[in-house]
């Protein structure tokens, strides 16, 4: 009977992980002491349907810290995630690292790292949830393709609230910059508001806004970078 009952809390544990949905953003607040120095950062992930990033983040003044990511699956109650890019660690792009995890409709406990998440989104309510690989731009009113298989990709993941995007080569292991925050979709504009810029801590706080259709599948994204350079973008979803 005793084996039974066990039988049946295994299945029962089994199947209420399998009902939740790691898809959406997840985020934890925690400290770090560094010369005597204590201070702030926020950790974000975003997983998509197949693949993910995390990011740190300087709570206060929004300095980027790191990001890794790459694919994801879950087999019972653990996670595997294979590395595509890793900000502060290259040698671990290719490897794939597997950890238990405790996962409830609004908390994430990734057991390996002892890291404690909380729900932020699941994938809505903006319009562009998923991972994208950069696959043209329009130049001169000219359309040029790019190849999304190549190793240097540039690839935004967005849940429903927030949006990274990261440029990588998955070849020489480079990492080339990154930067994210929230984001809205609203009557054909696409907002991004920038909470962390690897390369300029001055833009964070700026609000960016672009026009936004899906045409065929692709995402076609245009107006002004941050610097005021006009652009046109096209994404495509990866699978």
């Amino acid at each position: 009977m005793k084996t039974f009952f066990s039988i049946v809390f295994i299945l029962f544990s089994f199947c209420a992980l399998q009902s939740q949905s790691l898809i959406g953003a997840w985020e934890a607040e925690k400290s770090a002491k560094t010369d005597s120095i204590t201070k702030g950062f926020k950790i974000v992930f975003i997983f998509s349907k197949n693949h993910h990033v995390a990011s740190a983040y300087n709570t206060k003044t929004g300095a980027f810290m790191a990001t890794f990511g790459g694919s994801w699956s879950t087999d019972g109650n653990s996670i595997s995630q294979t590395i595509e890019f890793d900000s502060q660690n290259p040698d671990r792009i290719g490897k794939t690292k597997s950890y238990e995890i405790e996962l409830t409709a609004n908390s994430l406990h990734l057991k390996g790292d002892n890291i404690k998440l909380k729900r932020i989104d699941s994938g809505g309510p903006g319009a562009l949830a998923g991972a994208w690989l950069m696959s043209g731009r329009k130049r001169n009113g000219e359309f040029q393709s790019r190849d999304t298989n190549r190793p240097r990709k540039t690839m935004k993941i967005l849940s429903g609230t927030r949006f990274q995007w990261i440029a990588y080569n998955t070849e020489t292991k480079q990492f080339m910059g990154t930067g994210g925050g929230t984001y809205t979709t609203v009557n054909g504009k696409y907002t991004e508001n920038i909470k962390f810029f690897s390369k300029d801590d001055s833009r964070v706080g700026a609000s960016l806004q672009f026009d936004f259709e899906l045409k065929e599948g692709d995402w076609h994204h245009s107006g002004f970078s941050s610097k005021g350079d006009p652009l046109y973008e096209i994404w495509s979803l990866r699978q």
